[in-house]
């Protein structure tokens, strides 16, 4: 639906409807020319591309034409024409331009080209406004889309699980707390702890590391869930691949093996992966431009792959036998590093891995276990420059084998007691994964840094805007 007859610039630069009348709103990438001719490039963050703006000088007033620098903001109306220059097919000959708001030439950051992602990263209320995040955003929203989309048209039912919660899924500990209580002189029990049923929810409660535990109730009665909303871990990690808030997309499946899950999960990366390059055609030229010119051929083959499928230890032979000096050393029973994840897929298969069968030790209570006592049913896609992008497994659905887990691992039986007891009615084979989705807009754009793929990062130190 247009604006008060206001056209988006993605729409007037496939129009060819030339002579027509028509109204743009946007802001000033560019303006250059001389006094009888002045050439603007306005974008609306529509699509990548500016549209060109001719305006003849002497039928302007000349104050209003000073006021238009870059990042200015503007209404202009005219008339579509076929356009003479190189790299557009339509401009505007402007007939009346009305400046909204001024951007001080001295001051506005973004006055110049080629600026550093270090840089933008701290004028996030402003890099929106730059080629670069204007892609990254709207292939994260192409994205957002798709998921729903895929799940829908699979018959899952979204389902909005807590972002308050008393349980820890991971079993990491790495939370933020959620409390009322006052910070300088909480309330104390008898044994001079924090006494947390005085708080407002009657105990201690932190932000959720993952929609799992409360997804799988929802399989138990719909069959096939799905989540995907914000998540929180309190990782004091300052690294290119992590941050402290950020989304992830979990679906739950009843009746599904572990065969099950690694088969949807490579159906719902591949069709995400067909998504974007469908729909995002000219934010992705442009990042393969400027930004990795590898991506979109990296891109076109994950869709004509089969993943390679290994367990863990047909994985751990593989990387004992390479002659790679890893800063890691491998032997079975680790938890498996990015830098041998990438081996795996960029070096030796050269395609999408996925592995099965990981040391129980090394994986969360709630994955079935297998008969050889030392494995879990776990499951994990390993992709090119990234390492693990999926992570999930079957669940265990044996009530005695998942509390003897849980007493195993001193996990208080009186926190998952709720959990517990969809063992107990009606439990069904069951599996699941977790997708992190700002990992999945990292593989997708072809950027480096997971805080440049989300539009506001949180991370230590890190919680301006």
């Amino acid at each position: 639906m247009e604006h008060e007859g206001v056209t988006k610039v993605k729409d007037l630069l496939k129009s060819t409807d030339y002579g027509s009348e028509v109204k743009v709103k946007g802001w000033v990438r560019t303006k250059r020319g001389n006094k009888n001719i002045a050439f603007i490039a306005l974008n609306d963050g529509s699509i990548i591309h500016n549209i060109q703006i001719v305006v003849d000088v002497p039928n302007f007033n000349e104050d209003t034409l000073a006021l238009i620098t870059t990042g200015a903001s503007l209404s202009v109306s005219g008339t579509l024409v076929e356009s003479m220059g190189k790299g557009q097919t339509v401009e505007i000959h402007a007939k009346d331009i009305e400046v909204y708001g001024t951007a001080d030439s001295e001051t506005y950051p973004l006055q110049k080209k080629g600026h550093s992602l270090e840089f933008l990263r701290e004028i996030a209320h402003l890099r929106p406004r730059t080629n670069t995040f204007g892609a990254v955003l709207r292939v994260r929203h192409a994205m957002s889309f798709a998921i729903h989309k895929y799940f829908n048209d699979n018959g899952y039912y979204y389902m909005h699980t807590p972002i308050i919660t008393a349980s820890d899924a991971e079993g990491a500990g790495e939370m933020f707390r959620v409390t009322t209580l006052d910070d300088k002189n909480p309330p104390l029990d008898e044994n001079g702890n924090v006494d947390y049923t005085k708080d407002f929810f009657g105990k201690e409660t932190n932000m959720t590391v993952s929609g799992q535990l409360e997804a799988e109730l929802g399989a138990t009665a719909l069959s096939q869930v799905y989540t995907f909303g914000p998540t929180f871990r309190a990782e004091n990690s300052n690294t290119p691949r992590h941050l402290a808030e950020f989304w992830m997309v979990e679906p739950e499946m009843a009746f599904y093996d572990i065969e099950d899950d690694m088969n949807t999960a490579e159906d719902f990366i591949k069709y995400l992966v067909q998504y974007a390059l469908d729909n995002c055609s000219d934010d992705l030229e442009f990042l393969n431009k400027m930004y990795d010119t590898k991506l979109l051929n990296r891109l076109k083959s994950i869709i004509d792959t089969d993943f390679k499928r290994l367990t863990y230890t047909e994985a751990i032979e593989i990387l004992e036998k390479s002659t790679k000096k890893f800063e890691f050393p491998v032997k079975w029973g680790i938890d498996l590093q990015s830098e041998h994840e990438r081996f795996l897929v960029e070096n030796h298969f050269k395609r999408p891995v996925i592995l099965i069968d990981y040391p129980k030790d090394i994986k969360a209570f709630y994955m079935k276990q297998n008969d050889d006592g030392k494995t879990v049913r776990a499951m994990d896609v390993l992709f090119p420059q990234i390492g693990e992008i999926i992570g999930g497994s079957q669940r265990e659905e044996n009530y005695e084998k998942l509390i003897s887990r849980i007493r195993e691992l001193n996990i208080p039986e009186k926190d998952v007691w709720w959990y517990l007891e969809t063992r107990k009615f009606g439990t069904v084979p069951h599996s699941g994964f977790g997708l992190g989705f700002e990992r999945l807009i990292l593989f997708v754009t072809g950027m480096s840094n997971i805080r440049d793929v989300i539009p506001f990062p949180r991370s230590p130190k890190n919680a301006e805007f």
